[in-house]
């Protein structure tokens, strides 16, 4: 064994596409220095030894000197990050027997096993290893209890292979927190910060004392619920390998005198007696709510005793407190200074590569089963063509797409041309997948997404019970049932009609769908949209780079009609931001103070959300001149607005439309600079603007020959973007109610059938038109010119 290369490295964590393959990665010069190649077993050794498939580094980690390992290898080497392994090539054996056993108990059959077993093929394991396995979502942890022959073994075809019945109770302990940091998306810089506060202090508590400082002694996560705050604390717990306590709130309160303070001292006394320790209190505004607001003296006596016990810690006592909490405002204050709780760390609502790295996570033992369309199919295949290792099949396997009828048989001939081909491109559709659903899912939080994951595999179940395969009497679900199940697009976009985003749950939120093209004329307008909007949240960079701040808000005025609403709602879908809306008199509350809240309520989750669009509708009702209002209600719900629009930080990625008819009454100091910047006039259509908006609703209508749009334009003076949508849909319905009189139209027939039978003539345009006038006449249209000139006067 003397002359076996062996090589140190650091550990790393794994990308989120490698966890719970059974591999690491390290570069290729420590592969050369071991006299490995990919695909070999090499043996880890930390304080315990294990083994795992060896894959070649991603180019940016090359000369780092590091191992990249998933949580569970890392268990099975007893190393956490940052800890130094020695890594071998490993004498591997083929596994004559190998025995599993659940850490909790489980129902199987014979057929599960038979399952496992080919999962597990050709990975390499060494008794008492951890192996997890998602199953429909859900992970199962299995330990390997025996293998024959001993030392690194690798599971084979013939492999004796059996589950046992009982689960192990010694690591059931050990499992408890078994939460690892590639557990958690979205959260990278969160978890950057707590390793540095909490891991540091109980691994080496050496470098504070060179420092001469005082490690932290408490952390206070704080956030929306459902963005990680527990899960954050039980991986750190986990990877520090430190004993973990954990106080819910509420559970320590007592009726009894002195009772709930002396649980908190056990508590505090079973942590230092077990450093390195970590306590952790969730909710922590139930037991420590700020004394001068409660009327029970319980409540203050627990303050109090939490105060002098994170005093008591001993310093540089291994002993960490971890609170959280979605209400850091109602803590007493005395609790969050400095040598309490040294960090407040905010665990905020995910980005979209938050998202997506969340709904990796939650879809990692899923069996997806991608849309195999032709077109990405072929975008994939392109982006292949350009890697050396796949250069050669891509060439063979494109003609044979071409070709390909359905999705069916695209797949099979991916197959037919080279199965790691299929496997790639499946690979690179579930990702794009997984992209599109991070796009969509505005103001999701990590347990929204779980739960998203989680109600599409039940979708894919409740399809497979409803065509019968599933019986419920049975004693165990065969084989090839549980081979059938695969989770397809179509059960994602089902469960998003189920789950709503809780970030946003109070406030009406709505993802609308309306695009630019869907709204005719008014370039100018649009125009200045997307410059004060879009460009922003797209070309943030490009602003820096000028040394200019993006606009807060944006008022849009014009006659009724004219696309004011259907304008801020076309910014939000082409921006990707979430789009708040507000009806103006919506706000207005008879109670002194809860108009007030309302506003204070939006702006912050906006701000948790961001990027948002709030989109205030009817601004002249809740804004009005201050003075005109006699309860002077209106008068503080300016200030409140005011207020809370100075306090939009720059670049934030919170902007305010909002929208009126009647901008001669809103309060001055609302129209000002830096407040609402752009003031854009939405008037009545010109001729090419109508020719447009015609275009825009006839899009989907059978029209007759005769039907001339650019006279109907024309004809339609003074008419409004609502107007015309009126004019189209009473010409509609008119051709409509002539084809049923007629008999035209029989009961049955399908749209496309329909279509070609009734058409919508220019005498139905020109019926509609007697019956809908103009809405905008010229003295209006007067009117918001003049309004314009003296905005611009007052600016000027």
């Amino acid at each position: 064994m003397a002359d076996k290369k062996e090589i140190k490295l650091k550990v790393a964590s794994a990308y989120q596409r490698d966890v719970g393959r059974g591999i690491v990665r390290i570069d290729r010069k420590s592969m050369r220095e071991i006299g490995v190649e990919p695909g070999d077993i090499v043996e880890i050794i930390g304080t315990k030894n294990t083994a795992a498939i060896v894959w070649p580094a991603y180019p940016e980690d090359e000369g780092l000197g590091i191992i990249r390992m998933d949580g569970t290898i890392r268990k099975n080497a007893g190393v956490g990050l940052g800890d130094e392994v020695t890594v071998r090539k490993a004498e591997v054996r083929e596994a004559k027997k190998v025995v599993l056993a659940p850490t909790e108990p489980i129902r199987f059959g014979p057929d599960f096993v038979e399952w496992l077993h080919e999962r597990l093929i050709g990975r390499p394991v060494v008794r008492g290893d951890y192996i997890k396995i998602g199953v429909l979502g859900q992970e199962l942890t299995f330990i390997v209890t025996a293998t024959q022959p001993s030392g690194v073994v690798q599971i084979a075809e013939y492999t004796d292979f059996s589950i046992s019945e009982k689960p192990v109770k010694e690591v059931a302990k050990a499992m408890t927190t078994g939460v690892t940091y590639e557990d958690i998306g979205g959260l990278k810089d969160v978890i950057q910060k707590i390793r540095e506060m909490i891991e540091l202090p109980l691994k080496h508590p050496e470098l504070f004392e060179k420092l001469g400082i005082e490690p932290p002694k408490g952390v206070l996560l704080y956030g929306p619920p459902g963005t990680g705050k527990t899960l954050l604390a039980k991986a750190v717990a986990n990877e520090a390998n430190a004993h973990f306590i954990a106080i819910n709130g509420p559970e320590i309160m007592s009726k009894y005198y002195g009772e709930s303070e002396e649980r908190l001292r056990q508590v505090f006394k079973e942590a230092e007696e077990n450093a390195p320790a970590i306590i952790f209190i969730d909710e922590i505004d139930a037991i420590a709510p700020k004394r001068e607001e409660t009327h029970g003296e319980v409540e203050k006596r627990v303050v109090s005793q939490l105060l002098t016990l994170m005093d008591g810690l001993k310093s540089r006592g291994k002993v960490i407190v971890i609170a959280a909490t979605n209400r850091p405002d109602a803590i007493d204050p005395a609790l969050r200074r400095p040598g309490r709780f040294d960090r407040e760390i905010e665990v905020g609502v995910p980005d979209k590569q938050g998202r997506k790295e969340i709904l990796q996570i939650h879809t990692r033992g899923m069996p997806i089963e991608p849309d195999f369309r032709k077109g990405e199919v072929f975008e994939i295949l392109e982006e292949l063509r350009k890697e050396e290792k796949f250069r050669g099949i891509v060439e063979k396997a494109i003609g044979k797409v071409i070709g390909a009828r359905d999705e069916e048989e695209v797949k099979k001939v991916l197959k037919e041309v080279s199965t790691e081909l299929y496997d790639e491109v499946k690979a690179r559709l579930i990702d794009r997948l997984l992209d599109e659903l991070a796009e969509v899912t505005h103001g999701f939080v990590g347990a929204d997404l779980a739960a998203l994951a989680r109600e599409a595999a039940m979708a894919a179940l409740r399809r497979l019970i409803k065509e019968g395969k599933i019986d419920f009497e049975a004693e165990t679900i065969p084989r090839e049932v549980l081979e059938e199940l695969k989770v397809t697009r179509k059960d994602f976009y089902e469960a998003l009609k189920m789950v709503e985003p809780s970030a946003l749950r109070e406030v009406l939120i709505e993802v609308p769908n309306v695009r630019w093209d869907d709204i005719g004329g008014l370039e100018e307008v649009k125009q200045e949209l997307r410059e004060a909007v879009e460009w922003p949240l797209k070309h943030s960079e490009a602003f820096r780079a000028f040394g200019i701040t993006p606009p807060k808000g944006i008022l849009l005025y014009g006659p009724p009609g004219t696309g004011k609403t259907l304008l801020a709602k076309a910014v939000a879908t082409e921006s990707q931001a979430n789009f708040i809306a507000v009806r103006g008199p919506e706000i207005l509350s008879k109670w002194v103070g809860e108009s007030e809240k309302n506003i204070r309520e939006i702006f912050r989750k906006a701000r948790q959300a961001a990027p948002t669009v709030i989109f205030i509708d009817e601004i002249d009702a809740i804004a009005p001149r201050r003075g005109t209002d006699v309860n002077r209600v209106t008068d503080r719900i300016i200030n409140q607005l005011l207020t809370e629009m100075d306090g939009i930080v720059e670049n934030s990625g919170v902007v305010v439309i909002a929208a009126t008819n009647r901008p001669d009454i809103i309060d001055p100091a609302l129209l000002r600079p830096g407040r609402f910047d752009r003031l854009i006039l939405v008037p009545a259509p010109d001729e090419r603007a109508r020719l447009e908006i015609f275009r825009v609703h006839t899009r989907n209508m059978p029209l007759a020959k005769d039907v001339n749009l650019e006279e109907l334009a024309k004809r339609t003076e003074g008419y409004t973007g609502a107007d015309i949508a009126a004019v189209c849909r009473e010409a509609a319905m008119i051709a409509m109610r002539k084809a049923l009189e007629k008999g035209i139209i029989k009961e049955g027939m399908k749209a496309e059938e329909i279509r070609k039978v009734a058409k919508v003539t220019m005498k139905d345009f020109e019926e509609a038109l007697k019956k809908i006038g103009p809405s905008v006449s010229k003295e209006t249209m007067e009117y918001y010119k003049r309004i314009q000139e003296q905005f611009k006067q007052a600016r000027g």
